[in-house]
């Protein structure tokens, strides 16, 4: 059985949404938002699954303080498979770790991106919903992970240097990867009607420059609670259910649940993992 048809087989009676949570620039909150997204959705009684796809500097294990024995780079090495990978946080949620402070994981050749898929089409853990945690920044990795999935949710806060680095991460997904909707989380905010004009200087240009239609998903409040959680390795929708943070991510997990699944290639994992390496490299045929 070829990778393709494994995965294919892995999933042929149940599809599985993809979500892809970036940003451009770097402190943003983007990881709070995957984790929190993540945590709401299954307290929504969804199985939840996060890929750290920070494949050089990992955190979301850190930021929920917990040991992960081995990662990514051990699956790729063949020490293991990703279901001994897996730790969990809280509600349940999976988490695939990777690895910090690894160049080579940030730079991974076809045959690698190869065996991710081998790793995902042998995989036994069961979930609905893939929360990808990408990198900061704008690197092919970062575009490969956000055109495979199906939703690319872009974390932007109010200050200029966010705003144009999302606008830039904005432009070559619809220029370059054929990405034509984004939502957006105005993150950080001070209040409904921040989060409103954030979003409306970021439309106002990419609807001068850009044929892309942005999506306002939700709004995240400034939350004094978010930095305590941060300090204690734990979630704010753990530890503070009822802040405002906490209540703006379960709406955003309601959200989340209305987003379609398509039905065409594209709507099942085995097709996220594919374009990972079709993206990495055109001359790969996955499914020979």
């Amino acid at each position: 059985m070829d990778q393709a048809s494994g995965l294919r087989k892995m999933n042929q009676d149940k599809m599985i949404k993809v979500i892809a949570v970036t940003g451009g620039k770097g402190g943003v909150g983007k990881t709070n938002v995957s984790l929190n997204m993540a945590v709401a959705l299954a307290e929504q009684g969804k199985k939840v699954m996060v890929l750290d796809a920070d494949l050089g500097l990992a955190n979301v294990d850190v930021m929920l303080g917990l040991r992960a024995e081995k990662n990514l780079s051990h699956v790729l090495s063949g020490e293991c498979e990703l279901d001994d990978i897996v730790i969990y946080g809280p509600k349940g949620i999976c988490i695939i770790p990777a690895t910090s402070g690894s160049q080579s994981m940030v730079e991974l050749e076809p045959v690698q991106h190869a065996g991710l898929i081998r790793a995902f089409s042998e995989m036994r853990t069961e979930f609905d919903i893939l929360i990808v945690d990408t990198a900061a920044g704008i690197s092919d990795m970062v575009l490969s992970f956000s055109r495979a999935a199906q939703d690319v949710v872009a974390v932007v806060c109010d200050e200029p240097a966010s705003i144009t680095d999302a606008y830039a991460l904005i432009k070559l997904l619809s220029r370059e990867h054929g990405v034509f909707r984004i939502k957006v989380v105005a993150n950080m905010v001070r209040n409904l009607r921040e989060g409103q004009e954030l979003f409306a200087k970021l439309t106002r240009v990419t609807d001068r420059f850009l044929d892309v239609a942005l999506e306002l998903s939700a709004i995240i409040p400034f939350d004094e609670n978010v930095r305590r959680s941060v300090r204690k390795q734990k979630l704010i929708t753990e530890l503070y259910p009822q802040s405002p943070a906490s209540l703006a991510y379960k709406n955003l997990a309601n959200k989340v649940q209305t987003w379609p699944i398509p039905s065409q290639p594209g709507g099942h994992l085995e097709f996220f993992i594919e374009q990972l390496v079709t993206n990495k490299s055109s001359r790969e045929n996955v499914g020979e």
